[in-house]
């Protein structure tokens, strides 16, 4: 279906949108993730600890009412998932301070590991290389720790 610009929002008058489905390019979510993950050296909830301690920053994005059900990830700073890329961005005027080295290793956590990987490949294009996510996220490291306690 096309669209067609409504006068006065900021695009051509009368021009035509186009619409994903017309692109042969056109992915199904699970090939946009498989796609996303090919650059990511995604973490394996054992090693999160280890990440923190030698200076990964841990983004937690997680809605507050999955946060509220399930726990804080401890030492992790939480980001909506809805701003991510504009608090992490180093070039953003609305980027976080702790987020101004473009190097530093970046680690999303999403609740099962699927957002967080589609954030850290938009990430890694927006120049933060070392960006990438929680195998399994927030549920995968919840249960590790269940599991050794």
């Amino acid at each position: 279906m096309k669209q067609f610009d409504i006068p006065g929002d900021g695009a051509g008058v009368g021009q035509p949108r186009s619409d994903p489905s017309d692109s042969p390019a056109a992915l199904t979510i699970d090939q946009l993730l498989i796609e996303s993950r090919v650059g990511l050296e995604r973490v394996h909830p054992s090693d999160l600890e280890r990440e923190m301690a030698a200076g990964a920053f841990v983004v937690d994005t997680r809605p507050v009412d999955q946060r509220d059900r399930d726990g804080d990830l401890p030492g992790a700073v939480v980001i909506d998932r809805n701003v991510v890329e504009w608090r992490l961005d180093p070039s953003s005027p609305h980027r976080l301070p702790i987020a101004d080295d473009p190097g530093r290793r970046v680690i999303l956590v999403c609740n099962e590991g699927y957002s967080s990987s589609l954030a850290a490949h938009t990430l890694q294009r927006l120049g933060l290389k070392r960006a990438t996510d929680l195998i399994g996220g927030f549920q995968a490291w919840a249960a590790l720790r269940k599991q050794s306690d």
